[in-house]
């Protein structure tokens, strides 16, 4: 009898799993730091139509100082992520435009971080607090326009 084309791919499977152990996408671990989770979100929230800003006060004005150098640019200002092997949990503060519905600015944030974070990731997102810190009202002075590299 003669090994037909089924037997040998029979054979050289077992033969991939008993050299490598099993299945190749399971052999280690991928871990993700907290600030991978912190930039997906920030750049989702951000995409948001209603949210002006990310961040207090405080982390505004900083940031305002670190967008003026160069590569300083901080897209992770306003998130917190804490991460587990399986989960995360973010924490986000937002500026709101003035006119919006808070809540469903917040839903649609809520939404759209949830989508980035567990498609790119592959964690579940378990929680994401929003804290609106402020509404940007239509005649309050801009913060002054990122600097323009040349």
């Amino acid at each position: 009898m003669s090994a037909g084309p089924g037997m040998a791919a029979a054979a050289a499977a077992t033969d991939r799993t008993r050299r490598g152990g099993g299945d190749p996408a399971v052999r280690g671990r991928t871990t993700i730091a907290d600030g991978v989770v912190e930039k997906i979100a920030g750049m989702a929230a951000r995409d948001v139509v209603g949210v002006h800003a990310m961040g207090g006060g405080l982390a505004r004005t900083f940031g305002v100082v670190r967008d003026r150098v160069p590569g300083g640019r901080s897209v992770t200002r306003g998130v917190k992520a804490e991460v587990g092997e399986v989960q995360t949990a973010l924490d986000l503060e937002i500026v709101v435009d003035y006119g919006v519905s808070i809540a469903d600015v917040a839903r649609a944030v809520r939404e759209n971080v949830i989508a980035a974070v567990e498609r790119m990731t592959g964690l579940e997102v378990v929680e994401v607090n929003i804290a609106v810190s402020d509404v940007k009202l239509p005649d309050e002075e801009e913060e002054p326009p990122e600097p323009r590299l040349q």
